[in-house]
């Protein structure tokens, strides 16, 4: 058995090292929340090829003593904290002491400082941990730290460093929200000499979003502000009809600390409950203030992570506060009007009227005109009064209306018989056909015999018959010349009829599920767009080609997180094999050019803020394929709520009944059946 031993200093420190230093940004972060504490007004933080190559943060706090420089630098070494009773109020971003002992264990550090109304400053240099003299220099009042050649005593980590330009995201990510959590401090970043953010350090909340969000962000944002308790909420919420394609943009801050909370993020989205689209998500910059001893920061070792004393009095107050938020600024998302209000554009007469209205209106051809001395609005377009004339004694009794048959062991949809003929007849002239009105009759008049037609026309004595003078005859040229009418030509063909499907559709509720009956005696529901996404995710897995694009007449600028940006500027190629042409368009957005045709050009900056969860999450390049499959399956297929066409529904229902759609992309079931027995077990009748 092996021998307890203490562990050497430099080897402690390396190990303290990994928990605190992850990356460049975790660098960054330490240093900036030092400066902060120390009751800067101004912090520049300066990076080179994304941090590993140097690393420079300047602020004008309150400075460090010459004499305590050294101590620093050691471990559990901090002016945050006093008593044990100081752990349980917390009101600084830094307290346990171990950021720059941890950072100067894995680098080069040089430090530059001088505390206000001094005469001179002090420098020091740290190796590997081991401090060097301090001595006497020149230096602005504040502190300046020098950080060089990240991990370069510590080889094995840098293999799990990223490339630059991903390092130089996260750093520019945790700057936005650094920035956005203390709107009276001017934060100012450069990367490799070019300036990337710079917040006016106004205190206002509004500018600071501007500055590190973007305008397009800014502007659909609206300000909320509440109380709950001992909890304050205030800041910025999306308008409900901007959400987002993911939770990027969901910013939280509790007591000036930026944190990711599943808490906030539910009270969050509670409150957009029936006010937001399906899929999308609300943006945010909300602050929490409550008390320091109601909140316990020490659950993380990277501080993003936070334990409330009371969380349903925090889950209460941030729920209430958008609730009534947008409340107040009116619900963009008006009531349905009432079915006799409802405008139909396009005139269609099926759409605008249910079933049983048209049968009553059927059954009375005199109700059917809303006002007197006009006619109906009828389907075909606008309509002459015709001149009155007398009814005539019916021809033959009255056909019966037409019904679509779906019987699953009928054809296609067809009338009822197509040797019945119907005659439609407007509610001036009741003897007359609807077409002859307009001028030009129904496809039914129409297709008539001549002689049928001919049959049905009142007499006109010859005396009144206008003489027509005879037109020329023109020569009669066959289809086929002479000479290639003996040529052997191909036989006809005969077209095999289509098979009989064995099931039938028997309506569609809610816009959503399908209700189809099959020659078993079963019951299906099948979910039009979770059987539609399968398809489309089954099609674009088979094909060999690259998706048609369509190009855009005005290229979309999508402003994304940092990072979303960056992940996907490093990957496209690959967003060039699913249709989309992007381009760097500078400070953190990108320009689109091109999409996919099947998605629909209002969709693009969801689509690729999912793109961006999509490649964070997936391990490998065939698994971030497919995640990015899936997305274009689901932003390419119909949706839930919308109105579909009989053909759609039945193509549908094909797929699901051959067994070739089962589950959607997600793994969720794209049809439930009910068999005849658990029917009638529900009514009691089994």
């Amino acid at each position: 058995m092996p021998h307890i031993q203490q562990l050497d200093a430099h080897v402690a420190d390396l190990i303290a090292a990994g928990e605190v230093v992850e990356r460049p940004a975790s660098v960054v972060k330490e240093l900036v929340e030092n400066a902060i504490d120390a009751g800067a007004s101004a912090v520049v933080v300066e990076i080179q090829r994304g941090g590993m190559g140097a690393i420079r943060v300047t602020d004008n706090g309150c400075g460090i003593a010459p004499a305590e420089l050294p101590t620093a630098f050691l471990r559990h070494a901090t002016s945050k904290l006093r008593t044990p009773e100081d752990l349980g109020k917390i009101g600084t971003l830094g307290f346990r002491g171990e950021a720059l002992a941890a950072i100067s264990a894995v680098s080069r550090v040089d430090i530059l400082t001088r505390q206000k109304g001094a005469g001179s400053g002090a420098s020091l240099h740290l190796e590997g941990g081991v401090p060097s003299q301090v001595e006497e220099a020149g230096a602005p009042e504040g502190t300046t730290i020098l950080i060089r050649d990240l991990f370069y005593n510590t080889p094995a980590r840098l293999k799990f460093m990223k490339k630059d330009s991903a390092e130089t995201a996260a750093v520019a990510g945790l700057m936005q929200h650094l920035a956005l959590s203390h709107p009276n401090i001017s934060f100012k970043f450069v990367k490799d000499g070019m300036e990337a953010l710079h917040t006016p350090g106004d205190g206002k909340l509004d500018s600071t979003v501007y500055a590190a969000l973007g305008r397009d962000f800014a502007k659909s944002l609206v300000p909320v502000e509440g109380r709950g308790g001992d909890v304050a909420v205030s800041g910025f919420v999306t308008a409900p009809l901007m959400g987002r394609g993911s939770r990027s943009m969901q910013v939280f801050f509790v007591n000036g600390r930026f944190i990711k909370s599943q808490l906030l993020t539910a009270a969050l989205e509670e409150g957009y409950r029936n006010q937001i689209m399906k899929g999308k998500f609300p943006g945010c910059v909300l602050a929490v203030t409550l008390p320091v001893a109601a909140v316990d920061v020490n659950v993380h070792p990277a501080k993003t992570q936070v334990k409330f004393a009371r969380e349903r009095e925090v889950f209460d107050a941030v729920y209430h506060t958008v609730l009534d938020c947008l409340a107040a600024k009116g619900s963009p998302i008006s009531a349905p009007k009432p079915a006799e209000q409802a405008v139909n554009p396009r005139q269609d007469f099926f759409q605008a009227m249910d079933a049983r209205t048209y049968r009553e209106r059927g059954a009375k051809p005199a109700e059917r005109t809303p006002e007197a001395g006009k006619p109906a609005a009828w389907p075909m377009g606008r309509q002459t009064a015709a001149p009155q004339q007398p009814a005539r004694p019916a021809e033959r009794p009255a056909a019966p209306r037409p019904s679509w048959n779906t019987e699953w062991r009928s054809g296609s949809k067809v009338a009822d018989s197509a040797a019945e003929k119907t005659v439609y007849r407007t509610s001036q002239t009741p003897g007359r056909p609807i077409g002859s009105a307009l001028g030009k009759p129904p496809a039914s008049v129409a297709a008539r015999p001549a002689e049928q037609a001919a049959s049905e026309r009142p007499a006109v004595p010859a005396a009144e018959v206008p003489a027509t003078p005879e037109a020329p005859k023109r020569p009669f040229v066959p289809a086929i010349p002479m000479e290639q009418q003996t040529l052997d030509l191909p036989e006809q063909q005969t077209i095999e009829p289509v098979r009989e499907a064995p099931w039938r559709i028997a309506g569609e509720v809610l816009h959503t599920y399908i209700i189809c009956e099959s020659g078993d005696g079963c019951v299906w529901l099948i979910d039009k767009h979770a059987a539609h996404e399968r398809i489309n995710f089954d099609r674009m897995k088979a094909s060999q080609e690259p998706p048609m694009r369509q190009t855009l007449l005005k290229p979309i600028a999508a402003e994304l997180e940092r990072e979303d940006g960056q992940l996907l500027l490093e990957n496209l190629p690959l967003l060039e094999q699913f249709g989309f042409a992007c381009e760097d368009f500078g400070d953190g957005a990108i320009l689109v050019r091109e999409v996919p045709a099947d998605i629909d050009a209002a969709d693009a900056v969801a689509t690729l803020e999912e793109f961006a969860e999509n490649l964070r999450t997936g391990r490998d390049l065939a698994e971030k394929r497919e995640n990015l499959l899936h997305t274009m399956a689901c932003k390419a297929a119909i949706k839930g709520g919308w109105t579909s066409d009989v053909s759609e529904l039945r193509v549908l229902v094909e797929k699901v009944q051959s067994g070739e759609v089962r589950f959607c992309p997600h793994g969720r079931p794209v049809a439930v059946k009910l068999t005849k027995y658990e029917l009638e077990k529900m009514f009691k009748r089994a």
